[in-house]
């Protein structure tokens, strides 16, 4: 038997799965969508077309889940962690949230 945690049970944040549309603003003014995939407390997974840097800090707006009563979209900023291909033209980006802008 093997004793160590794995890599998702080692998180201190929560993730839950989200599925919601999403908008990566770019500093040049250029919108992007995505979808936001899954989110927590510290971060979020994304997919989009959009091939970031590491490191680099994204804009992203994230749409109130349909269904429910209508809200404001949540903007943060987020600091790319990691991004890889998943086919089709998308990515899936991770990243941490550096501010909670709205």
């Amino acid at each position: 038997m093997n004793d160590r945690v794995s890599q998702i049970e080692r998180r201190l944040d929560r993730r839950i799965p989200l599925g919601c549309q999403a908008t990566i603003r770019l500093k040049s003014g250029e919108s992007i969508p995505a979808e936001c995939v899954e989110i927590s407390v510290g971060g979020m997974t994304l997919r989009s077309s959009y091939v970031p840097g590491q490191a680099e800090v994204l804009e992203v707006i994230i749409a109130s889940p349909g269904g429910g009563i209508a809200r404001p979209p949540l903007v943060t900023r987020l600091e790319v962690k990691r991004c890889h291909a998943v086919g089709q033209g998308l990515y899936e980006i991770g990243g941490t949230t550096v501010r909670v802008v709205g």
